[in-house]
């Protein structure tokens, strides 16, 4: 029972030192240092380091060394090997493409079919113009013959 629960809390502080390495990447730096003991135990050692906070240096950097820094961690994923990875991403990739093309072919689409709405609208409203234009015209040219066959009436000429 007792090796058990050492198992237990061994896989407990390990898989806490795994989650501090990794809050190591979020805004507040965190130092873990797991050291494996003799027998199964393992002992974390965290310290939280605050801006502005009073930290008392640590031993090695006492002595004149300086403590060695991790290099920034990059946060971008390098290329799988994996074939079925390399599918999706190249899927995923041509699918995105195909929505950009689709929506600027859509895009397009919708300006020529205003373009074409609006040169219709425009031509309607000239034939309505010429229409009124013609309408009159044939108005006037009506009562200009019958003025001109009231004043030949009146002249008494009758043409026929």
């Amino acid at each position: 029972m007792t090796h058990i629960r050492t198992l237990l809390i061994g896989t407990a502080l390990t898989a806490f030192a795994t989650t501090a390495a990794v809050a190591q990447t979020t805004q507040m730096p965190q130092t873990a240092q797991p050291a494996v003991g003799a027998g199964t135990q393992a002992q974390v050692q965290t310290q939280i380091q605050t801006p502005g906070a009073d930290v008392a240096p640590a031993a090695p950097a006492a002595q004149g060394v300086q403590p060695v820094t991790p290099a920034p961690a990059r946060l971008t994923a390098s290329g799988s090997t994996d074939p079925l990875v390399q599918k999706r991403e190249a899927n995923a990739k041509a699918n995105a493409e195909y929505r950009a093309s689709k929506k600027a072919s859509k895009a397009e689409l919708k300006a020529q079919q205003k373009a074409a709405r609006s040169e219709y609208k425009e031509e309607v409203r000239d034939a309505s113009i010429n229409r009124k234009a013609d309408k009159q015209a044939a108005n006037n040219e009506m009562k200009m013959n019958m003025q001109g066959q009231a004043g030949e009436q009146a002249d008494g000429e009758v043409k026929h």
